[in-house]
């Protein structure tokens, strides 16, 4: 991998009156190259691409002494991208990314995490509610060579979950070099007639955004502003091609991506439906044909093949089509284009398809305002000549930035006073979004998240209830989850107490 490099947090950055040209510290840059620190683009032409979508194996726990057992190794692999030359990679259990966890609500879990990659690092476990000290955020470090175990009970509504490190300062690091996998909960008491024949009509699409040399190496620019590739990976593999069954197909999209946002829908412009936020279903499903998604969000869509055998179609992302982006952020090439993900062919039914749209998928209880004991402010700011912060401060390892109490409902109030896009996460919990500038979400974003979008200069308010655990001294993280982002300072500590 290309030797990390950080942007001075002091670095004087000016766009000239046209918006074309960076001004970086008396050099001048082009507008297209400054996430990247001039490399913006791969420089390999003859890759792989449109093989069949690799599917995640399917890791169901061993059941020991009544708990569900996983075990899991980060270790070193190699992918081949340019014919002919390895691809050195991070994952677990194999050689890029890593196995699928399916858990079910109720199970207590026990993940036994190795490390192998000749580094320390950890791995979190993204939007799951568990006590702090089994988070896997930067206070659980695993030391090379070490076992972590995680244990907790699973308490999540069903929904698609993902792991992933979250090491102090090399998180974005560690995640391009190929360290996630997702983590579906089902819950047995759900009787709802959904697809669920897991790499057949269930599709897990882990989509993330590489550079990649000549070589075949992964070309990461460390940036603290955000790195965007120009090859478009799913499940590791570029641009491939999944072949459909002619019936409704369950897709479990997460942005995996270190910077980069989509706007995910078909070359043909159909209608699908979502049916899940990051933290559990939604109250009936959702029509759409666009479906914005920022770094570490997830949503689940039902897209109908039925009667279309012998077809093809694409899935895209319409990026060109995304408004109210600074300039600067949308810097890169991609970020104007409509762009191709992956290939869809699609082939006879399989056995026992989901024949039927739901008309309903549960009831959400919903917290209300009056409930909240307590509004909270986080400020998010990173002026191009000082650091990234949220209210005022960068993120210190040794400072608790908010204690909470545990069983108090509230509200934050996410207020973005920069000119880029954040993608602002909790850990721990599922909140839902109130407001985003005084008005109700959209009817997909209404659900329950543990991430969420607030662009430049947008105040979002969010509500959440504080539950089951409690530690003075080990706490959670609220952060950006553009990788970068995070990694530079806009990251901040909570604990929830007695």
């Amino acid at each position: 991998m290309t030797k990390r490099f950080h942007v001075s947090r002091r670095t004087f950055l000016k766009i000239s009156a046209g918006g074309a040209v960076v001004l970086l510290g008396g050099g001048y840059l082009f507008r297209d190259q400054f996430l990247n620190d001039g490399n913006p683009s791969s420089t390999a032409t003859d890759l792989v691409r449109g093989q069949p979508l690799p599917i995640p194996n399917l890791m169901t726990g061993t059941e020991i002494d009544g708990k569900q057992v996983y075990d899991l190794t980060m270790k070193q692999g190699f992918t081949t991208y340019v014919p002919g030359r390895q691809t050195a990679t991070f994952a677990y259990n194999g050689n890029i990314l890593g196995p699928t966890l399916l858990m079910r609500k109720g199970d207590e879990v026990v993940i036994n995490v190795t490390n192998q990659l000749g580094e320390p690092t950890t791995t979190h476990w993204h939007g799951i509610h568990l006590p702090a000290i089994m988070d896997g955020g930067p206070h659980q470090i695993i030391d090379n060579g070490n076992t972590w175990q995680a244990q907790y009970t699973i308490m999540n509504e069903e929904a698609t979950f993902w792991y992933h490190p979250h090491l102090e300062g090399k998180t974005a690091e560690h995640v391009y070099a190929g360290l996630a996998g997702l983590l579906i909960v089902k819950d047995p008491q759900n009787e709802l007639a959904l697809p669920d024949q897991y790499g057949i009509d269930d599709i897990p699409l882990i989509v993330q955004d590489k550079i990649i040399d000549a070589d075949g190496s992964f070309n990461y620019p460390g940036t603290n502003f955000g790195v965007k590739g120009d090859q478009l990976l799913v499940n590791g593999a570029i641009t491939p091609v999944f072949d459909a069954p002619a019936q409704f197909v369950r897709f479990r999209l997460l942005n995996g991506s270190n910077a980069r946002f989509y706007n995910f829908g078909f070359s043909d412009d159909r209608q699908f439906h979502q049916i899940g936020t990051d933290g559990g279903l939604l109250e009936r499903p959702v029509a759409l044909t666009r479906l914005r998604l920022s770094n570490g969000e997830r949503a689940e869509i039902l897209v109908d093949f039925t009667g279309q055998e012998n077809s093809q179609v694409r899935l895209v992302s319409f990026s060109s089509e995304l408004d109210n982006i600074n300039p600067i952020w949308n810097s890169n090439a991609l970020d104007d284009s409509t762009f191709d993900i992956m290939t869809i062919d699609v082939v006879s039914a399989s056995a026992n398809p989901t024949t039927a749209l739901p008309t309903s998928l549960g009831s959400i209880d919903r917290l209300q305002e009056g409930q909240s004991t307590r509004t909270r402010s986080f400020v998010l700011e990173m002026g191009f000549s000082g650091p990234m912060t949220i209210n005022g401060v960068s993120m210190d390892m040794n400072r608790i930035d908010q204690t909470v109490k545990v069983n108090d409902t509230e509200i934050w109030e996410v207020i973005n006073n920069s000119d880029m896009p954040h993608p602002f996460h909790v850990h721990d919990v599922q909140f839902l979004v109130l407001t985003r500038d005084g008005s109700p979400p959209p009817e997909n974003e209404a659900g329950w998240k543990d991430t969420v979008l607030v662009m430049p200069r947008e105040t979002v308010r969010i509500i959440t209830h504080f539950s089951d655990y409690t530690d003075p001294d080990k706490p959670y993280m609220f952060h950006c989850h553009i990788l970068e982002h995070e990694d530079a300072g806009m990251m901040g500590q909570f604990v929830v107490v007695e």
